[in-house]
């Protein structure tokens, strides 16, 4: 039960049912903090133990939480958990924390996570409820990164530069060498990767539908 759970939040939290691709939550993040790769990653991996832990903890404590004070209950559990990732950072990863700035405890207010613990983990198991957490979180965290690898390599020529200051991984920095391409640096550039994106998602979406479609005309009889 708990593999087929899992599987399930996989699939939907990764391509089904994505948070930036389908669903359009947590946008303010997902286009402002993709400027680069490193951000992104940084970013994307926060978002995602804050689903992870705010998750399991709604699910856990939920028949304690009465219904009329669920959702005070909720940004609360969110804001302590969220709050304790970004003195963590602050703490082993300064750099990193300064660079993020805002976006850390705007975590708190991103739609995603809160709309997970009331669709989902006030309503099921932890088990459940983690694996769902795990699969939206992924599939934010892949979004985020495509979107911020692309840009960063568009725009600046680059790959993960600053990955050795900020998280000492300088073995990822890749300098591209290309032309650079300022318009995907800047926010317009953002709208239009994230569009092009659900665009190619939709038009995949088609495809398979029409490719798994029996043609009607084959039970058709000729005259």
């Amino acid at each position: 039960m708990q593999s087929e759970s899992l599987q399930q939040g996989l699939r939907s939290g990764l391509w089904q049912n994505n948070v930036g691709l389908v669903q359009l939550l947590g946008l303010c993040p997902l286009l402002a903090v993709s400027t680069n790769a490193v951000n992104a990653l940084a970013l994307g991996l926060a978002t995602l133990i804050a689903l992870l832990a705010t998750s399991t903890a709604i699910s856990t404590l939920r028949r304690f939480i009465a219904d009329e004070v669920r959702i005070p209950a909720f940004v609360t559990l969110i804001a302590a958990i969220v709050t304790g990732i970004e003195l963590a950072m602050h703490a082993w990863l300064p750099e990193l924390h300064r660079v993020l700035g805002i976006f850390l405890p705007l975590i708190v207010t991103n739609c995603a996570v809160l709309g997970r613990a009331e669709a989902k983990a006030a309503r099921v198991d932890a088990g459940r409820a983690a694996a769902d957490a795990l699969g939206m979180g992924l599939g934010f965290l892949w979004l985020l990164l495509v979107l911020g690898g692309l840009r960063e390599m568009l725009g600046q020529g680059t790959l993960f530069a600053g990955a050795g200051p900020l998280l000492g991984m300088a073995a990822l920095e890749q300098d591209l060498g290309q032309h650079r391409w300022l318009l995907m640096s800047l926010p317009p550039g953002a709208f239009f990767l994230l569009a092009l994106l659900v665009a190619l998602r939709q038009k995949w979406q088609a495809w398979q539908r029409a490719s798994t479609t029996p043609s009607i005309l084959k039970d058709v009889p000729h005259a």
